[in-house]
């Protein structure tokens, strides 16, 4: 089964097998935001579980890294 690429470039498992995601607004429009929200933006938060499946689907080997 073939993996959707761009599935694979946004999400990452962790070592304990989370799957995560990045913040949305990292680029486009930023130089309007403050400071202190841009230096919380790259952080790196779990897909909520309702979406899991879904991911696991479009990128079956994802964990498999």
């Amino acid at each position: 089964m073939k993996t959707h690429k761009s599935t694979s470039k946004r999400f990452r498992v962790t070592g304990t097998g989370k799957l995560m995601r990045t913040r949305q607004g990292k680029s486009h429009f930023r130089r309007n935001r403050s400071g202190r929200l841009l230096a919380d933006l790259p952080e790196m938060h779990e897909v909520d579980a309702t979406q899991v499946k879904r991911i696991q689907k479009l990128a079956p080997y994802l964990d498999k890294k």
